[in-house]
């Protein structure tokens, strides 16, 4: 049971380094993390009585 507990803490380890190194590197291989540019309206109807 403790072989099998170790195993999974180096795994989330491991997918943590990768998400992270694919955080810095993304952009590089054309990973683009930048929010969408452009005005957005929506109207807004307020039932107040």
């Amino acid at each position: 049971m403790g072989r099998l507990i170790k195993f999974l803490v180096y795994l989330i380890c491991l997918c943590f380094v990768g998400l992270v190194a694919y955080a810095y590197l993304g952009p590089f291989f054309g990973a683009d993390f930048s929010a969408p540019e452009g005005e957005i309206r929506e109207p807004v109807i307020l039932n107040v009585e």
